[in-house]
């Protein structure tokens, strides 16, 4: 089992990093945060086969805090690692601001620096991550994230200040960053190599106006139903970390519900990428439908109850019909050019999960009435029982 230390555990990154290391049972997991007796800091070091470096300051009340909290908290990290029988391998979590001559960049170069002297001395394996803007779940907003700062105060109503609204940010999501310290934790190369990292992690580049866009069209999504576009990693992160600043009490929300005396019908979720999923309560012997698409697909399942659906292609008299009950989860397409119907032929109300490949738009509908039963003396194909 390998024992890997994490500084600075109760911070965002590594609240992060502990959780995913946890759950590895091959792993023995310690942590220590700045504030803790210097006594545990060399007891913790003295341990660890890997210390992931990961405290340090970035936001002081004074501008001196900053080479203190780098570097020269980093120096005593050494100082207690150079008398570790263990040679641990050590990974900190730098900054792209290393590049550049800020107090906080200077503070973080120094930190590298004395790293690497440290390598060079003992032999030692040294991991350098210059990370670029790092987003995700349990970052503290108004601090030194904007899409922290965004998500929480767009999801409490509070108003978001831009400057510069085509202003272009480096994002990369917190669980890529931990990936990628976890590809590490398994290195089995030389001991005594100093590695940069951080352009391996995927990023993306997005303006503050469309960062702030996307996480208000999340928010009023409640209202509208929109569900967002997850094609790709980021939406999907992005969309994650946006619910994590949710207030608790905001997590359930009511759909507006259409009731006649057929029973009832809520939408549920709509997307331009996938169209949109509806539900429907029909009391007994009611039917609902009887219209047919030129384009729109459908798909039907009855959840419970029992149901009748119904098929006759608008230039046929032949009827088909498929007999569904909620406990076998059986779907039913529903082909363009068919005019369809469903019945609940049960004794109990019947639940149905519907879904449409587009949303319904009352000026474009692309929705016909035409009974599926034209006469008494049609054909009737039974193709499912």
């Amino acid at each position: 089992m390998k024992t890997v230390l994490v500084t600075g555990s109760r911070g965002f990154i590594g609240k992060n990093l502990v959780a995913h290391l946890s759950e590895n049972k091959c792993i023995h997991v310690l942590t220590v945060h700045w504030d803790d007796s210097e006594e545990r800091w060399r007891e913790q070091v003295l341990q660890a086969d890997v210390i992931v470096h990961l405290a340090g300051v970035n936001r002081p009340d004074d501008i001196e805090e900053f080479d203190h909290g780098n570097a020269v908290f980093t120096k005593k990290l050494c100082k207690y690692a150079a008398d570790s029988t263990r040679q641990p391998h050590v990974i900190m979590s730098s900054s792209i601001q290393a590049e550049r001559d800020s107090p906080y960049g200077v503070s973080k170069r120094a930190a590298e620096e004395v790293l690497q002297d440290f390598s060079k001395f003992h032999k030692t394996r040294v991991t350098l991550f210059r990370l670029k803007n790092v987003f995700g779940k349990w970052c503290r907003p108004n601090y030194n994230s904007v899409v922290a700062t965004f998500c929480h105060n767009i999801a409490h109503e509070l108003p978001v200040q831009i400057n510069d609204p085509e202003r272009e940010l480096e994002l990369i999501h917190v669980d890529d960053v931990v990936g990628s310290i976890v590809r590490e934790l398994n290195f089995s190369g030389p001991k005594d190599a100093i590695t940069f990292c951080g352009n391996e992690i995927p990023s993306t580049q997005i303006t503050l106006g469309e960062l702030a866009e996307r996480i208000r069209d999340f928010h009023h999504s409640k209202e509208t139903l929109i569900t967002p576009n997850f094609n790709d990693d980021f939406s999907r992160q992005l969309y994650s970390t946006f619910l994590s600043y949710v207030d608790s009490s905001c997590w359930e929300y009511a759909l507006e519900i259409r009731e006649d005396n057929r029973g009832s019908l809520a939408e549920f979720m709509k997307s331009e990428s996938f169209g949109q999923v509806f539900v429907s309560r029909t009391k007994p012997g009611v039917t609902r439908g009887n219209h047919y698409h030129h384009v729109k697909t459908e798909k039907f399942l009855v959840l419970s109850g029992e149901g009748l659906i119904r098929f006759r292609h608008i230039n046929s008299t032949k009827i088909l019909e498929y007999s569904v009950r909620g406990e076998d989860y059986r779907v039913v397409d529903i082909p363009p050019g068919y005019t369809h119907s469903i019945t609940n032929i049960g004794d109990a109300e019947m639940v149905t999960l519907f879904w449409a490949s587009e949303i319904f738009n009352p000026d474009q509908p692309d929705t016909y009435f035409q009974p599926v039963d034209t006469s008494q003396q049609e054909s009737q194909i039974r193709v499912a029982s």
